[in-house]
């Protein structure tokens, strides 16, 4: 089964979140030191997964921004 991309995306957010919450709460730099290196080892597989995966869509840069079309007038 294959993971979509912003799995990876959630899992290593996730855990950068945990490593700024441990460092707020003074937790032991071991367990810090450790987690970030980890971190940094999930960012790379993140990047890699986000820029490897098999997303195609029909927008082209004439769509614009898909919240506020081009064409929108207020």
């Amino acid at each position: 089964m294959k993971t979509p991309a912003m799995f990876w995306v959630a899992i290593t957010t996730l855990l950068l979140i945990t490593v700024t919450i441990m460092v707020a709460m003074n937790m032991s730099f071991s367990w810090v030191f450790y987690l970030t290196v980890i971190g940094q080892i999930f960012v790379a597989i993140m990047v890699y997964k986000v820029l490897t995966d098999h997303y195609y869509t029909d927008k082209t840069f004439e769509h614009f921004y898909e919240d506020k079309p081009f064409n929108y007038r207020k």
